[in-house]
């Protein structure tokens, strides 16, 4: 099906942008996890920055291009130019018709976001559904922002539950609300991003105030504690140098959780900061600015995690999770 980025998600149509099995890190148990399009968030250190806008693009794979210049000559709207250091997009023009897709004989123009009907998705996850069983997985929606599209996330979750496949939501909480009321009660688990407590530094960091982040994050655990949901939510953090891995920061949102989230946070999970994204700046052909940084290492994340203890947090609830360096 041909997307029109101009008409809204519904129920019975997504775009998707990737889908991964066998995941461990978005929740409990094997998973498979989800990634929709679209973000309202424009963070500096986003591991998918393909995510961010919801609609379909192409990307260039330098890697597998083979030079033969086959996606210039195809493009009707000259978008695709050929320089010294390869095929060099221009975004502006680019259409996403696939004319260039077409042409490649080497795959190295590719696609980002595919439209998915609703049973079609559902008979791809349910595929998987005995690993989910022997672990005590299931299907987490990720993104971009699962909830810009959250009349199809609500109706898939429906059919997941419908098939006995538990459920979870990775969201950063910039969301309307009537957007998490749609998905929330078809949720088992709430993954909630909570970056940077300071709002001033989080719309520094990540291009929008968080006054809507922390009201909704208070509103869920609110509503998981009368009972209105019936969810686990797990609070998430990533360890960002020199913009979340503070021991100011951590604490800060270590006392948010105690004084405000208690007892709907079951796990807090802090996750190490990782380069493997710079792949993908390099096939949107642009540049990401945190790669040079390094991994943290253990002692600094401990440091870390110890900071985020002192808000009053369980340390039996709080996990460092991802690759440190020794």
């Amino acid at each position: 099906m041909e997307r029109c980025d101009l008409c809204p998600p519904t129920d019975s149509r997504g775009l998707i942008f990737d889908l991964y099995r066998g995941t461990t890190h978005d929740g409990p148990g094997l998973r498979s996890t989800v990634f929709f399009k679209g973000c309202p968030l424009s963070c500096a250190w986003c591991h998918n920055p393909e995510g961010i806008p919801f609609k379909r693009a192409v990307w260039w794979d330098g890697r597998t291009c083979i030079g033969c210049g086959l996606c210039h000559e195809a493009c009707p709207y000259g978008a695709n130019e050929m320089k010294e250091q390869g095929i060099v997009i221009d975004r502006e023009k680019c259409r996403a018709c696939g004319a260039c897709v077409k042409a490649c004989p080497a795959q190295a123009m590719t696609f980002i976001g595919e439209d998915w009907e609703l049973e079609k998705l559902v008979r791809e996850l349910l595929k998987d559904k005995t690993y989910y069983d022997q672990t005590g997985g299931g299907v987490t929606a990720s993104g971009g922002e699962a909830l810009m599209q959250a009349d199809f996330v609500a109706a898939l979750f429906v059919r997941l539950h419908e098939a006995g496949v538990t459920t979870a939501l990775d969201t950063c909480g910039l969301a309307g609300w009537d957007a998490l009321e749609k998905v929330l009660p078809h949720t088992d688990y709430v993954l909630y991003d909570l970056k940077i407590l300071d709002g001033a530094a989080h719309k520094q960091f990540t291009g929008a105030d968080n006054a809507a982040i922390l009201e909704h994050a208070k509103r869920i655990a609110q509503g998981i504690a009368d009972g209105v949901w019936n969810a686990q939510m797990w609070i998430r953090t990533p360890l960002i140098p020199g913009a979340t891995a503070t021991e100011e920061n951590l604490s800060e949102i270590g006392r948010f959780i105690a004084g405000h989230l208690l007892p709907a946070v079951t796990r807090w999970e802090l996750c190490a900061f990782n380069n493997s994204c710079i792949n993908k700046y390099e096939k949107l052909g642009g540049e990401w600015s945190y790669s040079d940084v390094k991994l943290i290492g253990s002692a600094q994340a401990e440091k870390l995690r110890e900071a985020a203890l002192l808000g009053g947090c369980s340390p039996e609830m709080v996990f460092v999770t991802g690759l440190v360096a020794e």
